[in-house]
C-alpha cells in the first residue's frame, strides 16, 4: 500500500472521491432524491443580473448561492429572490432552509429575513468567520 500526498490533484481524482462518498451516502441515507433549484432575474437585454442556486432533499432547502449584480444591490432584489426560492422549496416539501455566509457577505441581510445563526466558524479562513444560518419555512 502506498500513501501519496498530491499537492495539485487532477479534477478527475477529486470527482472520483466525490462520486464514491456520494454512492456511500445514497446507500445509507434516508432520502432518495436531491434536486437542484434556481431562481434568476434577467434585465431587458436578457443578461442575468441576480439569482440563487439551492438544492432540496428531505425537509431541507440548502441555499448554496445568492448573488445580485453590484449596481442593483440594496433595492430588495435579494429579498425577492430569497422569497421565491424559499417558496419553491416549500412547494417541494422543505420546512427548513440552511445556508452559510462569510463575515464580509450577507449575515445582516439574512438576519433581517428571519434567519438565525446556528454556528460560527471562527478564524475562517484566517481572521474572518463563516456563519451557518437556518430558518423555518
Amino acid at each position: 500500500m502506498n500513501i501519496d500526498v498530491i499537492e495539485q490533484p487532477d479534477q478527475s481524482l477529486i470527482d472520483y472521491f466525490d462520486q464514491k462518498i456520494s454512492e456511500f451516502n445514497w446507500q445509507n441515507w434516508e432520502v432518495s432524491e436531491r434536486k437542484h433549484l434556481a431562481v434568476q432575474i434577467k434585465d431587458d437585454q436578457g443578461e442575468v443580473m441576480a439569482g440563487a442556486v439551492a438544492r432540496t432533499f428531505g425537509n431541507w432547502l440548502l441555499l448554496k448561492t445568492l448573488w445580485v449584480v453590484e449596481h442593483q444591490r440594496g433595492q430588495n432584489i435579494g429579498r425577492q429572490i430569497l422569497q421565491q426560492i424559499e417558496k419553491a422549496g416549500k412547494a417541494r416539501g422543505c420546512n427548513i432552509c440552511l445556508l452559510d455566509t462569510l463575515n464580509f457577505q450577507a449575515m445582516p441581510f439574512y438576519k433581517k429575513q428571519g434567519y438565525k445563526i446556528e454556528w460560527v466558524q471562527k478564524n475562517y479562513p484566517k481572521t474572518g468567520c463563516k456563519y451557518y444560518m437556518s430558518k423555518e419555512l
